[in-house]
């Protein structure tokens, strides 16, 4: 991801839009922090975050069989341990 100050958006918004236009995120500072995300239309919050690095695809390892999955036993019930989370 691209970070440009808003002086240069302002000097250089067509060439700036352009670049979003065909896909690029860019952050614009004031003063050195971000105060804009400019993204492109098209793109859905998930595709934002994957172009953004924040988020990664799921890799494909087939379905999981959660019948292989350890049971844990606890002592308190589970009553008791929602009891607790929600102060009661």
């Amino acid at each position: 991801m691209t970070t440009i100050p808003h002086r240069q958006l302002r000097n250089e918004s067509r060439k700036i839009l352009e670049r979003v236009k065909s896909g690029e995120i860019i952050d614009v500072t004031i003063k050195g922090e971000v105060a804009a995300t400019l993204i492109p239309p098209s793109s859905s919050a998930f595709e934002r975050l994957l172009l953004r690095g924040a988020v990664r695809p799921a890799a494909s390892t087939g379905s999981v069989d959660f019948t292989l999955l350890a049971r844990t036993r606890l002592d308190e019930s589970s009553e008791d341990i929602l009891a607790d989370l929600r102060g009661g």
